[in-house]
């Protein structure tokens, strides 16, 4: 069963250093238990050499990216694992079905599946981070597409590096979008010089007016 992190579900909903009333603690509780009943978490994550073309671009095998950001987080990285993580079709059924006859569950259901899917993602991070360690790697923090200047649209060479679709029914919307809704692509740098691995995208992130910044 995926951990539950209540702090980080708080933080989707807007509490930030105060706790929410008796009624919408209970609510977040049942919700978060009928998520952690019902999802079933899948992950897929491969190492691809990398490339730095030109300034501000990259090159994974035969991936061309152009993003400052990006650019910046693997200045030095000659190979990266790309990721996958999704917490599969049920939570949308719940959110879904909630969104129909009482939206303030939908809401929950939201917030809970967003900490949840951030838990997936640490754990294939671990992962990462250990396969890394014994050739001698250090991680970079994971950036996904939508992040800063990285282009949404990129979710789709993800996507098809991995085979997501094939391995663990993940795809990609005409509009980018992933689904299952509750799912992360990103890339992980890896390089010779130390650096905190679980800094998540906020802090790369040059977006600093967004509602969700840590």
């Amino acid at each position: 069963m995926i951990a539950f992190d209540r702090q980080e579900a708080l933080r989707y909903l807007g509490y930030r250093n105060t706790e929410p009333d008796a009624a919408v603690a209970d609510s977040l509780a049942r919700c978060a238990a009928e998520l952690q009943a019902a999802v079933q978490p899948k992950s897929v994550f491969a190492a691809f050499p990398l490339s730095h073309p030109a300034e501000n671009t990259l090159e994974i095998t035969g991936v061309t990216i152009r993003s400052e950001n990006l650019s910046r987080n693997l200045k030095g990285c000659e190979r990266v694992y790309l990721m996958a993580a999704t917490l599969g079709v049920a939570a949308d059924r719940l959110i879904a079905r909630a969104s129909a006859v009482r939206m303030s569950d939908a809401v929950l259901y939201q917030a809970a599946a967003a900490a949840m899917i951030e838990t997936c993602c640490d754990e294939v991070n671990d992962a990462i981070r250990q396969e890394a360690e014994r050739d001698g790697l250090y991680c970079r923090p994971r950036f996904s597409p939508g992040y800063g200047d990285f282009d949404i649209s990129h979710q789709r060479d993800l996507s098809r590096l991995l085979d997501t679709p094939r391995k663990i029914g993940l795809t990609v919307t005409e509009s980018c979008l992933l689904a299952p809704i509750k799912s992360v692509t990103a890339v992980i740098g890896l390089s010779h010089t130390p650096q905190p691995c679980h800094r998540r995208g906020c802090e790369e992130c040059s977006k600093t007016d967004c509602a969700f910044r840590r």
